[in-house]
């Protein structure tokens, strides 16, 4: 494999692709430095999904023994009707898609610490820091930190989320590159009081879904509440207190565990509110500065393939930097290669929006009946799961 003169990279962001990438890059022998923002790697956290090309990717990283121990297994998805009562029960694979057998879900803190621990040894990680400034200068990269210091890069790459700092300070405003899907989500912990494991609940009434979910036996599950609204909430809605209030004001039901899950909403210390978007851009890269995973091409929860698309994209970003020792040329490759399977999975993200959150009572009751045929459901999406095949970068 070519070596690239482009040795010294700054990754901003320690979540999935971050980790991911820096595993990589220091495989094929780069200095690699990852800033996060967060004091440490941040554990726990809901369940997220390893699929198809994916799959390969965590493989050739030596993770998948790892990962199949900390396998979830959430074993059955019960629908509800507004009054509580039972619609029906299937298996995740029947909203979903992928397969059983081998896909693989796992809390997202466990991905994370796993793809630390694999490149914890030789990558230089800062956290508790941030950029502030970057300046391509053409040559180089210069940086300075909220920390007080600063450096000097080949390469930056931002690989720290849908509200990318990285991408605001090397593109602009993220309004142009946010494409808002009309729904926002609150998800965060509440007490197992409802003796649930391996599964979810998920309560409908057109355009709304409230849901909770279990993984193994615990004192705490997940609360889940997504909207439809038509206008990105943050304008009207900018403090955690207006956000609790614009959750609160669209569940006035008092069926179900509704009220419960209200009230556990309005009181927890990690709640987690946005508005469900996908990141849409015309290229991912500028100069010298690129990104990847959600900074780049955030798929969204409704397509369920988040973590997997990002996984794939750090995969061929840094096998590209390793092939090509021009980073133009490099970055140009990653487009190449990523953007076709990228952009089918975000395609996803319609299907499962009308899976999860029926706008209307037709398609609600469309997709009350489609329940009892899961492959009217999940449709074709395993194939768009495995549709890019794995280039091999030879170390």
């Amino acid at each position: 494999m070519t070596r690239t003169a482009n040795r010294r990279v700054l990754i901003s962001g320690a979540s999935i692709a971050g980790p991911a990438l820096a595993y990589w890059l220091s495989r094929y022998g780069f200095e690699v430095t990852v800033v996060e923002k967060a004091s440490a790697i941040r554990g726990g956290g809901y369940a997220i999904d390893i699929r198809g090309t994916a799959l390969g990717v965590v493989d050739r990283m030596g993770l998948l023994p790892r990962l199949r121990e900390k396998h979830v297994g959430t074993q059955k998805l019960t629908f509800v009707n507004p009054d509580g009562t039972p619609v029906t029960a299937v298996s995740p694979e029947a909203i979903a898609g992928g397969d059983p057998g081998a896909d693989i879900e796992v809390r997202r803190g466990d991905l994370a610490d796993a793809l630390y621990d694999v490149c914890r040894d030789r990558v230089d990680f800062r956290f508790g820091d941030s950029i502030a400034t970057l300046e391509d200068r053409g040559d180089r990269v210069d940086v300075s930190f909220d920390g007080g210091d600063s450096r000097t890069f080949d390469l930056v790459i931002g690989a720290d989320g849908l509200h990318s700092n990285t991408r605001g300070l090397a593109f602009g405003p993220e309004e142009p590159y946010l494409s808002y899907l009309g729904h926002v989500v609150a998800v965060f912990t509440v007490p197992n009081d409802f003796d649930l494991a391996h599964e979810g609940l998920i309560w409908n009434v057109p355009g709304k879904v409230a849901a909770l979910y279990a993984h193994e036996p615990d004192d705490s599950v997940h609360g889940f509440l997504a909207f439809r609204q038509k206008d990105m909430p943050f304008a009207a809605h900018p403090t955690p207190e207006a956000q609790r209030e614009l959750v609160a004001a669209n569940y006035p039901e008092t069926a179900w565990h509704i009220p419960y899950l209200i009230d556990a909403m309005r009181t927890a210390d990690d709640l987690f509110f946005d508005a469900v978007c996908q990141t849409r851009m015309p290229t991912w890269s500028r100069g010298r500065v690129a990104l990847v995973g959600d900074a780049a091409f955030a798929t969204s929860f409704l397509s369920g393939q988040g973590s997997s698309v990002s996984l794939v994209g750090a995969y061929v970003l840094a096998g590209e930097l390793a092939r090509n020792a021009d980073h133009t040329a490099a970055f140009a490759s990653y487009e190449r290669t990523a953007r076709p399977f990228i952009e089918e999975n975000q395609a996803t993200a319609g299907e499962g929006g009308t899976a999860l959150i029926p706008g209307t009572q037709a398609m609600l009751d469309a997709r009350n009946h489609a329940l009892n045929d899961p492959t009217t459901l999940a449709g074709e999406r395993s194939s768009i799961y495995t549709s890019l095949t794995l280039p091999d970068y030879t170390v």
